[in-house]
């Protein structure tokens, strides 16, 4: 039993150092890209949001924050999770490749003004690569959240928040996080007047 609740006390405290460690050494970047989310939506952009496996699962969970509400009562903010269409997925992974699926969406989908933003526990994902450079090419924002060293997904985006661990389960903890963060921040730039009985 001991061992169980050392394992959980040592998950959680680590979990806590790397927010905190975060949150002190890149907290002015948090508050820049909340600034550009918050510029994009404000000008009629939208958010494309993608990733692969758990990084999957943050994108539909931050699309759903912005579009239906995160926690105070406010229009529904553009943004698309393009992890959702499984016959658009299946049909360009088994048509071309599997590294095309988020590239040729956001080439469909993606405009001047919009921003992609691109999930990576690893900093490798070669699709996610692929995405944001599409994204580029086109004149879309790109923002990265990354793990480890930041690795080639931050390399090519614009702007880039990379937790610095090597385990993936605490960097998806600190992803979700930064997310939640950025829909607050994003709500209290756009929507001031709605904290006010707060």
């Amino acid at each position: 039993m001991m061992i169980l609740l050392t394992r959980f006390q040592e998950a959680m405290a680590e979990s806590s150092r790397l927010k905190q460690e975060f949150a002190a050494e890149q907290g002015e970047t948090v508050v820049a890209v909340a600034r550009r989310l918050a510029e994009v939506l404000r000008t009629g952009g939208k958010l494309l949001l993608f990733g692969n496996g758990g990084s999957a699962a943050d994108a539909q969970h931050l699309a759903a924050e912005f579009v239906n509400r995160f926690q105070v009562e406010r229009p529904p903010l553009a943004a698309l999770a393009l992890t959702t269409d499984t016959s658009i997925l299946t049909a360009v992974a088994n048509d071309y490749d599997f590294l095309q699926i988020f590239a040729k969406q956001v080439q469909a989908l993606g405009r001047p003004g919009d921003l992609a933003w691109g999930f990576s526990t690893s900093g490798n994902s070669p699709n996610v690569v692929a995405g944001l450079k599409k994204a580029r090419e086109l004149g879309l924002s790109t923002l990265a959240l990354s793990g480890r060293s930041g690795g080639p997904v931050a390399q090519a985006a614009e702007l880039a928040l990379t937790v610095p661990s090597q385990e993936t389960p605490r960097i998806q903890e600190v992803h979700i996080t930064i997310g939640h963060v950025l829909c607050d921040l994003v709500d209290f730039i756009l929507y001031p007047d709605k904290f006010a009985d707060q």
